[in-house]
């Protein structure tokens, strides 16, 4: 199955690992006293109940998609509204992982299922060890990168990584092409008490670019992330994923198949 870009395969890719591995944040209140006031994000020493996050996936082009991602790291629920820009308008998605479940609602899915939402069975992955490395990540793990570039800006410090000539491999099957061999370039933004507020990954080849970029909004603020109505969510069959994913290149590869596929991408 051919895309249409090199570009846009590859964003394609960054979109559905942004869904699924970069999972965040919305839970309880915390007033923060002890920490500076010019720093809204710290975090004390405590790993954060939820998070608010923005993400933006780009192509270099002229439209980003874009997702703001809520998780509840009590509950282990995430939510994310996602924006997909179309040539004259834009999809928006509502996905939710909810006591093993994987929700996602659109506004068309009436007229091709029949039900505002479909449901997938779903393993969750454990959030808590997420909420730690926000609270304060532990740079040194991060390893492979030969160049490394500290930058201050306030009360934030940056650290960027580069590396070039990486080799990218991916499973067979996936309904899109990715460049063999590109330069990386990870970053990762760090406030005051060193919890994350910032991080973006960008995959540069010669033909095109892709990146995605995370930036928390908040902390510890109140999340509420329940499922969908019973009544109007339909559970998902092998007939349903066939209607649902297999029209074009861009929905087979946002299939649950595809989705876990992705995980298999290696940068060596």
């Amino acid at each position: 199955m051919k895309v249409s870009s090199r570009a846009g395969a590859l964003a394609l890719a960054v979109v559905a690992l942004a869904l699924t591995v970069t999972g965040v944040v919305v839970a309880a209140t915390d007033s923060n006293p002890a920490s500076s006031p010019k720093d809204s994000l710290a975090l004390n020493g405590y790993p954060p109940r939820s998070a608010q996050l923005h993400v933006v996936i780009s192509t270099g082009q002229l439209y980003n998609v874009t997702a703001d991602v809520n998780v509840n790291f009590v509950t282990n629920a995430v939510e994310a509204q996602v924006q997909i820009p179309l040539l004259f308008s834009a999809t928006n998605l509502d996905l939710r992982l909810v006591n093993g479940q994987l929700y996602a609602g659109s506004g068309n899915l009436s007229s091709i299922i029949g039900s505002p939402w479909v449901a997938l069975a779903l393993k969750e992955p454990s959030l808590y060890g997420l909420s730690l490395e926000m609270t304060k990540p532990d740079l040194g793990l991060i390893s492979g990168f030969p160049s490394v570039t500290v930058t201050g800006s306030g009360l934030d410090k940056t650290y960027l990584y580069h590396r070039d000539n990486v080799t990218i491999t991916a499973p067979s099957g996936l309904p899109l092409t990715l460049p063999t061999r590109a330069a990386i370039d990870f970053s990762i933004t760090l406030g005051a008490q060193g919890e994350m507020t910032a991080t973006s990954f960008v995959v540069t080849s010669k033909t095109s670019t892709a990146s995605i970029s995370v930036t928390v909004l908040s902390y510890n603020q109140p999340a509420h992330i329940a499922a969908p109505n019973a009544k109007d969510v339909k559970q998902l069959t092998a007939g349903g994923l066939r209607k649902l994913f297999g029209s074009s290149s861009v929905t087979k590869l946002l299939s649950p198949q595809n989705v876990a596929s992705l995980g298999q991408i290696r940068l060596n």
